[in-house]
């Protein structure tokens, strides 16, 4: 690495550790670089425009990041919530199921966990901390732990990027996280089981028979979204990105027909839409020069031969980057790590035969996981938010998901099957 990249880095780290906003963090320090090497200042904005514009696949996130704010904002979360309470709210400890199984239905809506947490997952830890039921921070933690689901379940804004910077197949890529997805609610099933009966959680009320038509007929058209999104992109009737518009039109179309929206919270979604899209922009931006400095000191090309020198087999090169995400999650964006580590990472990838798909998947869940993991947790940050549970409660309590969520990670390292057999099932 040459001293004006190291320099760089340098910036960087330092301006992330005081709390400078991680896009702007990569763009300063990249001013610096380009300073110190008397380059053309002007190729920061060219670096990230090409990239932007380039991407057509990349026009995605901003609307599925528009299909999750309204969601969030009109009734389709509380419609969702109620039909699921109705399923398995009957068994003990019913609604810590319900915030799970909640999670994964919305996961096939808005691909995005902070718009699950700040959505459902809010109403969720109202229901279950009324009255005293369940302790509060069992109920945020299990929150910010349930909605790591939400970009392994397709659609998922993550897989989107990571298709878009590795040239992988996004169709595939969604395809791959539908049973992970489902392992992770599976192992957090199991864990509120073993809890719930330890710790002795309520049953919930038994619903009328009306009440139970009426809640069922008001959840039909939320859950038709995932299977109109899916259904269209796998069957080839529309692409990732044409997808993402049809889930914000959706979005819309049920927001009025439930009365929803009105002109002024319509306008607040716009700009709620507008600043997500805005900072996901602004890190791309950043993400991008980083990586024409990458390239330009050929650090790919080292990694690549370092690792090839260790003679590591797939297996331990998936397990020693597993861990890398997790160290580098506890302190870091995720969006970061993606955006700059796995260009870094991808010509070892290709040079040991691993699939791009099961790469990208298995690197997926583990910045999911760094989203709950101190200190830098923004899922715990948010649910501390939204919820008023202090932070320190989170902490002690998010050990144990972070603990049961690995397993699954493991799982989906030892056994590559778990992620590609649906894909491979569909041609790829």
């Amino acid at each position: 690495m040459s001293f004006a990249a190291a320099i760089m880095m340098v910036l960087f780290l330092v301006a992330g550790g005081i709390g400078v906003p991680i896009g702007f963090a990569m763009i300063g320090s990249g001013f610096a670089y380009l300073l110190i090497t008397g380059k053309d200042l002007g190729l920061v904005a060219a670096q990230g425009i090409n990239g932007l514009f380039s991407s057509f696949i990349l026009l995605a996130v901003p609307l599925f990041i528009f299909a999750a704010e309204v969601m969030t904002a009109s009734s389709i979360s509380n419609r969702l919530l109620q039909f699921v309470v109705l399923i398995v709210g009957r068994v003990r400890g019913g609604l810590a199921y319900v915030n799970i199984i909640v999670s994964i239905i919305f996961a096939g809506m808005s691909g995005s966990a902070l718009a699950d947490a700040a959505g459902p997952g809010k109403l969720m830890i109202d229901m279950m901390t009324r009255d005293n039921r369940y302790p509060r921070a069992f109920a945020g933690a299990l929150t910010a732990a349930s909605a790591t689901i939400g970009p392994i379940i397709p659609p998922s804004i993550p897989m989107v990027i990571y298709g878009a910077i590795s040239g992988t197949s996004i169709g595939a890529l969604f395809l791959a996280g539908i049973i992970p997805g489902l392992l992770m609610g599976l192992v957090l099933a199991i864990q509120t089981f073993i809890v719930a009966r330890r710790r002795n959680f309520p049953i919930e009320e038994k619903f009328t028979l009306p009440e139970a038509r009426r809640i069922s007929l008001r959840a039909v058209p939320p859950l038709f979204l995932p299977v109109i999104l899916l259904g269209g992109i796998y069957s080839g009737a529309v692409t990732p990105t044409e997808a993402a518009a049809v889930a914000a039109l959706y979005a819309i179309i049920i927001a009025i027909i439930f009365r929803d929206m009105t002109w002024k919270s319509m306008w607040q979604t716009l700009l709620a839409s507008a600043r997500g899209t805005a900072i996901v922009a602004i890190t791309v931006v950043g993400a991008l020069f980083f990586n024409y400095v990458v390239a330009g000191e050929q650090i790919p090309g080292m990694v690549a031969d370092w690792i090839t020198s260790m003679s590591l087999s797939p297996l331990a090169f998936l397990l020693v980057t597993a861990l890398l995400f997790l160290l580098l999650g506890a302190v870091f964006d995720t969006l970061l790590m993606l955006l700059v580590m796995v260009p870094i990472l991808l010509p070892s990838v290709h040079a040991l035969g691993i699939d791009s798909v099961h790469f990208g998947v298995v690197v997926i869940v583990n910045m999911m996981i760094g989203l709950i993991t101190p200190p830098y947790g923004e899922l715990l940050f948010l649910i501390g938010g939204v919820s008023k549970i202090p932070l320190a409660e989170l902490i002690r309590e998010i050990w144990g998901f972070i603990l049961t969520l690995l397993i699954a990670l493991l799982l989906i390292i030892l056994f590559p099957d778990l992620v590609l057999f649906i894909p491979r099932m569909a041609g790829y």
